[in-house]
């Protein structure tokens, strides 16, 4: 299916899931905890020197795996035996939002904190420690889709950088994330060469422009209040720029900064292809083939995003579970693209929706949005808002 066509998602599959261990036996919740992320995430070894207090949001695409991840002081460890036991064949990226988190691999170990990403092979050896609780967003992608999107058929040390402080949602511009994406490797990223020497911090000076846009995106669609589903594309090839560096293919690369511009810029109404392609460094021409190669158009990327944000302020109403779930930290974006998430006030209608997603006719809004999800705008508006549903 193409950027844009009929029959996207249904609303059900935009809600991410939730586990929390609140309410569990304590005797069991460590248990039950490695059994839900072995089947939703990453198979690990979990130790808690107290009733683990922990819960997770997790949102599965057909390829990609996302999460929002809070808890108490415990410790993870994915040992060779449990790689051999479950392997899971795939990337992993850590974005850390609060708490300290010591990552120790091939018996190195380094400390990161808010604002740091690190990126790993999930069938290697690893251990993460936890001594004051963590609140983090993890993102996983199959190996094959490194592979498929780079040279880099497997890492051989792990990826270090900044993404920059987790800041509320909307807030202006963080000083050194706004500039052109148009290499694989942009400047002030901390990456590692090996492990060798690297124990404690080595952040970047300057927020690295890939992990930064993907810890917005997965920010948003693991968020307990209006949900907004990534683009799964987009997802893939971030985490090809983070995690192969100069490795990864130039299509990929100038593709993720063509990404990258646009969620930034969704709400923009003048928002066009000639804007998306000097942002990532490449003629439009080379832009429209790049967006073709994956199997959709700009223009219908662009629109099917706008769709995404629409639906997802649409149905701002939050369930009582998602609620009691919580999102203390969600990072900033590089540029204010899209309303930040809100209890109070009265919900907008279908018009003023179109105008904050970037649609400067209503009429086309409405037609679209019916045709990308098989029902209306001002239904979906009705439903969310009806008290008594």
């Amino acid at each position: 299916m193409t950027d844009g066509a009929p029959g996207a998602a249904a609303p059900a599959e935009l809600t991410p899931g939730i586990f929390s261990t609140s309410g569990l036996p304590a005797a069991r919740r460590v248990e039950l905890w490695e059994s839900h992320n072995a089947a939703a995430l990453i198979g690990l070894r979990v130790r808690a020197p107290d009733s683990l207090d922990a819960a997770e949001l997790n949102l599965q695409l057909p390829r990609a795996r996302l999460a929002r991840v809070t808890g108490s002081a415990h410790a993870v460890e994915r040992t060779g035996d449990l790689i051999r036991r479950c392997p899971a064949d795939s990337v992993v990226v850590f974005l850390t939002l609060r708490g300290q988190a010591r990552f120790t691999a091939d018996g190195v170990a380094l400390e990161r904190g808010p604002g740091d990403a690190l990126a790993w092979d999930t069938d290697r050896p690893f251990a993460r420690t936890f001594a004051a609780g963590l609140e983090e967003l993890v993102v996983t992608v199959p190996r094959a889709e490194l592979a498929a999107r780079s040279e880099l058929p497997r890492m051989a040390s792990p990826v270090i950088m900044s993404f920059g402080p987790p800041v509320a949602t909307g807030s202006a511009r963080p000083a050194g994330t706004a500039r052109s994406a148009g290499s694989a490797q942009s400047a002030g990223t901390a990456r590692s060469a090996g492990m060798a020497g690297a124990t404690g911090t080595a952040g970047a000076s300057r927020p690295d422009q890939y992990a930064r846009a993907l810890a917005w995106i997965a920010g948003r669609a693991t968020r307990a209040e209006r949900p907004l589903r990534p683009d799964e594309r987009t997802v893939l090839d971030l985490v090809t720029a983070i995690a192969a560096g100069p490795r990864a293919a130039p299509g990929a690369a100038h593709r993720a900064a063509a990404r990258c511009y646009i969620e930034e810029h969704l709400t923009d109404p003048c928002l066009g292809a000639a804007e998306i392609a000097a942002a990532a460094c490449i003629s439009e021409r080379q832009l429209s083939r790049l967006f073709a190669a994956d199997g959709g158009s700009v223009p219908a990327h662009v629109l099917g995003r706008r769709l995404e944000l629409a639906y997802s302020i649409l149905s701002a109403a939050s369930s009582p579970d998602r609620a009691r779930a919580g999102t203390a930290s969600t990072p900033a974006p590089a540029s204010g693209t899209g309303p930040a998430p809100s209890g109070t006030g009265p919900a907008p209608t279908v018009a003023e929706v179109a105008a904050r997603c970037g649609f400067t006719s209503a009429a086309y809004f409405s037609h679209a949005f019916r045709r990308h999800f098989g029902h209306r705008a001002g239904d979906l508006r009705r439903d969310a808002t009806d008290p008594n549903r």
